[in-house]
């Protein structure tokens, strides 16, 4: 694969309703997009760094800086075997995990245009189905939230996810479970809580949790460790996985039972499969997140989830959770059984429609070898 043109699209792009987290409220998103040249196919990826940086310190601005000044002057122009290759080519540096997923996606998904399969079955994926979960923002009143999680259990979601905050937490699970009382349901803090919580968590226990996503710092696995031996609700973590080292780590400090793999925050597809190698070792429980993709970043998410170790529902929603229109053909649909469709075709296995995807655009940059 010679890569000779990268064209650097930043798109802005409105969702259906805001969406809420511990530390931040969206209600558009930019995105970076990549479309890659080589002399034979055309394709895209998407960066899934934020425009800000709440989520990880690399932001949109980050990775568009190292894509254009490190990454893509020590790629283009080369004949990179596989996507290994390119890794190790990366490898000095340091950092930067969703600059380098970005590139190393398109790499994955050229090849299997060029092998003509789709990216699943590339990268080893068996399921022509994946299940898939839903993930529900915080709402200012507990009456938006039980409409919104009626509204999606009516389209099919089997697993339900709510994000949590400080003054947003067991009050609210009692609400739910008041209503639901047979759901599964799980939270996600995304960091907010400390030890200095326990309370909370311990309270927690009581509402039959499926789990508990990242309760505390991103940077502090021996607290989560703490946290796990005094709450019966097992842990997953996020935001403290950001390699297949780090994953040895957490697994040795018995700091989770379970790990949400998101390609893009542990550099890519290559390395993702390495943490779910590591993980179904050690009879760690796993499943795949998002960060609010497009249908690009939607699709690589897909063919990850289609690993057939993937024990839990993923945070891959249909396109109509966040968008009013994608940027693909066909849209990703939830099926009547919570269930998404693996794409069957080469590479993506979905089409990136061009006009739509230009009423987005915000700038573009074109860097040649």
């Amino acid at each position: 694969m010679k890569v000779e043109r990268v064209d650097l699209i930043v798109l802005r792009m409105s969702l259906i309703t805001p969406f809420e987290t511990s530390n931040i409220r969206h209600s558009e998103i930019e995105k970076l997009i990549l479309k890659v040249y080589t002399p034979d196919v055309t394709t895209y990826s998407e960066c899934v760094a934020e425009n800000l940086p709440f989520y990880s310190p690399e932001t949109i601005g980050t990775s568009k800086d190292i894509l254009k000044n490190h990454i893509l002057p020590l790629i283009m122009g080369k004949d990179i075997k596989d996507p290994e290759e390119y890794l190790k080519i990366v490898a000095p540096i340091k950092g930067y995990p969703m600059a380098k997923a970005a590139m190393e996606n398109a790499l994955w998904i050229i090849q299997s245009m060029e092998e003509e399969e789709s990216l699943a079955i590339r990268i080893g994926g068996e399921k022509k189905r994946i299940i898939s979960g839903v993930s529900i923002g915080i709402q200012e009143r507990p009456e938006e939230l039980i409409e919104l999680i009626a509204a999606y259990l009516e389209k099919g979601y089997p697993r339900i996810k709510i994000k949590i905050k400080p003054g947003k937490d067991v009050k609210v699970l009692e609400e739910v479970r008041k209503h639901f009382p047979d759901i599964s349901l799980m939270v996600d803090a995304n960091n907010a809580y400390s030890l200095l919580d326990i309370a909370i968590f311990k309270a927690m226990d009581n509402y039959e949790l499926l789990m508990i996503e990242q309760p505390l710092a991103h940077d502090n696995l021996v607290d989560h460790a703490s946290l796990l031996a005094q709450i019966k609700t097992p842990i997953c973590l996020d935001e403290s996985i950001t390699s297949p080292s780090l994953t040895r780590t957490a697994i040795a400090l018995n700091a989770c039972q379970i790990i949400n793999i998101k390609q893009g925050r542990v550099g890519g597809l290559l390395q993702a499969k390495k943490v779910y190698e590591i993980a179904g070792s050690y009879n760690i429980g796993i499943w795949c997140g998002g960060m609010l993709e497009t249908g690009i970043g939607r699709a690589v998410n897909v063919a990850l989830a289609s690993l057939q170790n993937f024990n839990y529902p993923s945070d891959i929603s249909a396109s109509s959770r966040y968008w009013e229109r994608d940027i693909i053909d066909p849209e990703f649909m939830i099926n009547s059984d919570g269930t998404l469709d693996v794409p069957a075709g080469p590479g993506l296995g979905v089409e990136i429609n061009e006009k739509i995807l230009n009423r987005f655009v915000l700038n573009r940059e074109t860097i040649r070898f």
